[in-house]
Order: C-alpha cells, then sequence, then structure tokens
C-alpha cells in the first residue's frame, strides 16, 4: 500500500534531509499514522471491541486480528490511505523549516 522509506522522503522533497535524521523521522512518521489510523477506527467501536482487539493484537497470532479487522473495520485500508495522505499534506506543509532545521544542526 505505502512505503515509509527514502524514495517516501525523496517524493515529498526530503531528499536533502541528512541520513542520520531520516530513520528518526521514518519511524516517527510511522508511529504517527498509527496514532491517527487508530483513532479514526476506534470511533467506529465500542470499548468492548478495543479491549477486545487490544487482547487479540497483543496475543501475537496475525491471523485472528487480520480476521478480526475485517470484521469489525472493512474500512482499514481506506482509512490508512487517508492517514496517510493526510501525513504527507502535513510533511509538505513544513518541509521546508525540517530542512532547514536539519542543516542548522548540520553545522552547529
Amino acid at each position: 500500500m505505502f512505503q515509509l522509506d527514502d524514495n517516501f522522503l525523496v517524493n515529498l522533497g526530503l531528499g536533502a534531509m541528512p541520513s542520520n535524521e531520516r530513520v528518526a523521522f521514518l519511524e516517527f512518521t510511522n508511529q504517527q499514522l498509527k496514532l491517527r489510523v487508530g483513532t479514526e477506527l476506534s470511533k467506529s467501536l465500542s470499548n468492548e471491541h478495543l479491549d477486545y482487539f487490544e487482547k487479540l493484537f497483543d496475543s501475537g497470532d496475525p491471523a485472528a486480528v487480520s480476521q478480526w479487522m475485517a470484521q469489525y473495520c472493512p474500512n482499514y485500508e481506506q482509512i490508512v490511505a487517508q492517514e496517510f495522505e493526510k501525513i504527507k499534506e502535513d510533511i509538505i506543509l513544513v518541509r521546508d523549516r525540517l530542512l532547514t532545521s536539519d542543516a542548522a544542526q548540520e553545522r552547529a
């Protein structure tokens, strides 16, 4: 569906980001995506469903998690795609500051 990698950064105009910052930025972006997707999905689920999902997720059974998601969150992929696009838009809005901040840190 999507890749959070160097190509992602290049496509957003962050190809000049120092390599030592790239990994941390990609990890942060991945965490933000998970948080946003989880927030959106939780809006349509009861507390009981959320509790059950947490236990299921913690069990480490990806097949059971996928089956549960298909049943209770059939629009999961659509939500992921929407939130991914929003994150890209947010990054583009602050791209110049990210690059300026990185360049200043690199000179220091």
